[in-house]
């Protein structure tokens, strides 16, 4: 058979022990692929020389190796061959800069990773493990080379070709544009004609296997001395495992998980890449997360706030603050930042983002993170924990055509077991009848106090219209929503009678108008409860009037966001 004058080069990258070596097996089976094993492992040892590691394989590696990489590179990475395909397997420390261009230009490249945690004392049997060796940080600029150069590569992890080996090899071979064989879910055991030099030092357990198998492999303790190296090593990993195919575990699902990434889609995809406050620095979304230490992990131990943006200006900004602290002082919370120091945090967020209208903030407090597990606020020594989350979001109610409730069997708090005025995170209570309300299919759920008398709904306040007069629950077992507090103003300045009393169930259902309040909603109107249609099922006269002063009020108020 005479050498195809081209050859497709996939280039996979990866740290080491990390499987590599089983892909490689696994691409050679194919009919239409030859590999090759780390053919820049020379040129890596020649440019560092003296600086990295010696190998007991160094010497001969150099011998054996043509020493001008840009004839490695011509004759032996992109020459011709007698298949379709060759599989170049590279360490990503090899990287070096005296590579010549084109081993990032041409060919397809996929990245392997794999949990420091789980090579980290592998790699030491055979050599120290340093953070050069292991080339994390190269794996991550070779992922941010590509994509500069317009081609992403695809990033796969070890852990899926151990649990799904072909959905993975089916999901990759989809991304690199390549049909998928199945002679690459076998191999035969033992040495193999690819093995490069070093297979006897590193490669003694891999000849064991014929196929991926899952990591049954009993977890070992991790020495003291590579805890330093794993806390280095894994924020590379985690920004790459973010870019990585979503598998899903469930068999029914081997096809579908393979042709995309199965990901949920965002009810506003362009908060996919927003930023986030947490503690005291911005964090890219996939990276704001708070310790399994913090108290609002521990325990729902923490106060919130929901604050709206509305062209330049927050919301009633002063106002939610202060309910923030004063719902902190109520949980004894110790230092606790001060005002300005959350109007910074929350004017940066807001600033970084270019969030200057149409956005939400959901504005969070923690009593902070503890020394250990536990209750007691004594554990609390590292003081709170501040988070701004904002987000593009428009008012998550249909405010034009109304909402319908149902009434939860779930009640509201009573005062005497937790005050609904604290603002805090303990929401079980409002998430259990939220839960009711999503199964009989309803926007939200009204619920009850302890009397039977109408409180508030599972996220908002409520209000409702009979003969011309507005009424709404004493604030006795809920919240004194900020917005529910704006609208009674705004009723007043209507010339509108306003009661704040005792409502029962059956007023609600017999009542001319219903709407309730709250920052993510707004003034939203109320058409069905519990299956009666509220008057005609349209928006009321008064409703729409006090959408209407509610915009203005809006449009004319807030904190300019400056710092």
């Amino acid at each position: 058979m005479e050498k195809s004058s081209e050859i497709e080069v996939i280039h996979s990258w990866s740290a080491p022990r990390s499987l590599s070596t089983c892909l490689m097996y696994s691409f050679a089976q194919r009919d239409d692929t030859e590999a090759l094993d780390e053919p820049l492992y020379a040129n890596f040892l020649r440019y560092h020389g003296s600086t990295t590691q010696k190998r007991p394989y160094t010497d001969q590696i150099l011998s054996e190796v043509d020493p001008d990489v840009n004839k490695l590179v011509e004759d032996v990475i992109f020459g011709p061959g007698l298949k379709t395909y060759r599989y170049c397997k590279h360490m990503s420390k090899f990287k070096v800069p005296n590579l010549p261009k084109e081993v990032m230009t041409k060919g397809r490249h996929f990245i392997l990773i794999r949990n420091p945690l789980f090579i980290l004392s592998s790699y030491g049997k055979v050599l120290r493990p340093t953070f050069f060796e292991l080339g994390y940080a190269d794996l991550v600029s070779i992922y941010s080379e590509l994509c500069e150069l317009e081609n992403p590569p695809p990033v796969i992890d070890a852990e899926d070709l151990q649990r799904q080996p072909e959905a993975t090899l089916r999901g990759l071979c989809h991304d690199l544009n390549i049909p998928f064989q199945l002679s690459m879910l076998k191999w035969e055991s033992g040495p193999k004609e690819v093995d490069g030099i070093w297979a006897d030092w590193w490669y003694k357990s891999v000849h064991k296997y014929t196929c991926f198998m899952p990591n049954s492999t009993k977890p070992s303790p991790l020495p003291h001395a590579l805890y330093g190296l794993l806390e280095e090593c894994m924020p590379f990993y985690n920004m790459l495992k973010q870019h990585c195919r979503k598998m899903s575990i469930s068999p029914p699902s081997l096809i579908r998980s393979c042709l995309s990434a199965d990901l949920p889609t965002l009810p506003v995809p362009s908060n996919e890449k927003i930023l986030v406050w947490v503690g005291d620095k911005l964090l890219p979304r996939e990276n704001a997360k708070v310790s399994v230490f913090d108290s609002v992990v521990q325990g729902g131990d923490a106060v919130w706030e929901g604050l709206r943006v509305y062209n330049g200006k927050i919301f009633m900004l002063d106002e939610h603050l202060q309910r923030l602290f004063d719902s902190a002082k109520a949980l004894a919370f110790n230092n606790v930042p001060n005002c300005e120091e959350i109007k910074k945090a929350i004017f940066t967020t807001l600033i970084t983002n270019g969030m200057f209208s149409d956005t939400h903030i959901r504005l969070t407090l923690t009593r902070g993170a503890k020394v250990t597990s536990g209750m007691s606020p004594h554990l609390n020594l590292y003081g709170c924990t501040l988070i701004v989350l904002a987000e593009w979001k428009p008012p998550v109610y249909d405010n034009s055509h109304g909402i319908t409730l149902i009434t939860a069997t779930t009640r509201r708090n009573s005062p005497n077991n937790l005050d609904s005025k604290i603002h805090h995170n303990n929401l079980l209570n409002n998430i259990l009848a939220k839960v009711e309300g999503n199964v009989a299919k309803a926007d939200d759920a009204i619920m009850l106090d302890k009397d039977g008398f109408v409180s508030e709904t599972n996220a908002t306040n409520i209000f409702l219209v009979k003969k011309g007069c507005v009424s709404t629950p004493h604030a006795d077992y809920c919240l004194p929503g900020i917005t529910r507090a704006v609208v009674m103003d705004l009723v007043l300045k209507e010339n509108i009678i306003l009661q704040e009393r005792r409502i029962t169930l059956s007023e609600f259902h017999t009542a001319d108008e219903v709407w309730t309040t709250g920052t993510m909603g707004e003034l939203t109107p109320v058409v069905m409860i519990d299956g009666r249609v509220i008057n005609d099922g349209h928006v009321g006269i008064i409703t729409k009037r006090l959408q209407g002063a509610y915009a203005k009020f809006t449009s004319e108020s807030g904190v300019p966001i400056l710092i």
